[in-house]
């Protein structure tokens, strides 16, 4: 048996006994925190933790002692929002934006996601595992440890049934939890610009049912904004997806008031995701649901939209998720830790609150509360130990720099 001790941590965070669900509304601003710490690790899963004043195991019983005198030690961050699948980047869009397109005029255009989707094509099932698999590599030393995935940029069965198997040996080659997410519905392809309806059908009747067949997806997602699905046709589309056991995901309101965020929760999404138009009825809908409302603020930040309202959100009561949204178009980094600095400086979010929305929060949009999300006896170990720093607000004050210094995943460092 491997046992790897942990000693002298400065800060052990987010250590909860009987770790929550999910943390809402005031509760988000408290985040349990040991001072002069421990941490017991045996094989892949967390054993004991406690204060060093208190630690009753003899050091040559661990297998490894780790001194992380000056470090902090905490949960790896859940990310349950990325597009990490794709043939190549769109910076040329980058420029265009600069120039002053917006992002429904460059896809107006043929770029955006029907841009990704021809190049995807084209892209060869190793190919696009490859370099998924890179930026796997990438998120994973930035202290990720759990992270869903969407198809997307395939917008035809062959290509959507690409991606998904591309996601499928991710899966299977990497020691992260990783969960699919069947994104047929994120936007239409140019030959039915004129005929909505079926495009709709030939995700309900032909991909769902091989998708299905071949179990490549946890979930299903629609982008039901403006200019994309609406609440009619997303609706319908949930409705099939769960008639193949696929729980729902939403892409809603990011662009406005779509109603996206009311189909969700009455289609009972596990989350929504984007909420930059968010208002009273939409917060009042969320309360009396089960759904975890997922705020991505890099996206906001790279198309330069205005944020979620996270702060009217928490103080209402409700959790939040936060997530990165890694994809070519809209944001291309998979940094988490920025994530919190946007959340902290641009929604106003307390540190203690990011870090409940990025660990808590996030394990619960991918179904991982009961083994990720947080530092709890008998969860997997997945945690990552900092650079010698003050404390953990230091994480997202610090926003150009890396402060994780070493990833361990399943007990194991990576």
């Amino acid at each position: 048996m491997s046992r790897i001790l942990i000693k002298n941590i400065k800060q052990l965070i987010q250590v909860r006994d009987n770790a929550p669900l999910t943390v809402k509304g005031s509760d988000m601003a408290k985040l349990p925190v040991l001072e002069n710490a421990w941490l017991l690790i045996e094989d892949h899963l967390i054993s004991d933790y406690g204060l060093m004043p208190n630690m009753s195991l003899d050091e040559h019983e661990a297998t490894q002692v780790i001194d992380a005198t000056g470090r902090l030690v905490m949960p790896t961050w859940c990310d349950s929002h990325t597009h990490i699948v794709y043939a190549s980047c769109r910076q040329l869009e980058f420029v265009d934006r600069i120039k002053g397109l917006t992002y429904e005029q460059i896809a107006e255009n043929g770029g955006g996601i029907l841009n990704s989707a021809k190049k995807l094509k084209n892209t060869s099932e190793d190919d696009l595992y490859g370099s998924a698999q890179a930026r796997l590599d990438e998120i994973i030393s930035m202290g990720t440890g759990a992270v869903e995935i969407k198809s997307g940029y395939g917008l035809n069965t062959e290509s959507e049934l690409k991606m998904l198997r591309v996601i499928k040996r991710l899966k299977q080659s990497n020691s992260i939890p990783i969960k699919a997410t069947f994104l047929g519905a994120h936007a239409f392809p140019t030959e039915f610009k004129n005929n909505r309806s079926a495009y709709v059908d030939q995700i309900i009747n032909e991909m769902l049912p091989q998708i299905a067949e071949q179990k490549l997806a946890d979930y299903i997602d629609v982008f039901c904004d403006r200019g994309f699905f609406n609440p009619e046709e997303t609706d319908r589309i949930l409705k099939a997806g769960e008639k193949y056991g696929l729980k729902s995901k939403i892409h809603a309101n990011e662009l406005d008031f779509s109603q996206g965020i009311q189909v969700g929760v009455s289609n009972k999404a596990l989350s929504v995701d984007h909420l930059e138009f968010t208002g009273d009825k939409e917060i009042e809908a969320l309360l009396n649901s089960n759904t975890m409302p997922t705020l991505l603020p890099s996206t906001a930040f790279f198309l330069k939209l205005h944020y979620p309202p996270a702060r009217k959100m928490i103080d209402a009561g409700l959790p939040v998720a936060l997530s990165s949204d890694y994809n070519p178009g809209s944001s291309p980094s998979g940094n988490m830790s920025f994530v919190l600095s946007l959340a902290c400086i641009h929604l106003n979010m307390l540190p203690e609150e990011a870090i409940n929305a990025a660990t808590v929060n996030s394990a619960y949009a991918m179904e991982l509360s009961e083994t990720h999300g947080t530092i709890t006896r008998g969860k997997k170990a997945n945690f990552f130990i900092t650079k010698q720093i003050d404390n953990y607000q230091f994480i997202p004050y610090s926003f150009g720099s890396s402060v994780i210094e070493r990833v361990f995943i399943g007990g194991k460092e990576i």
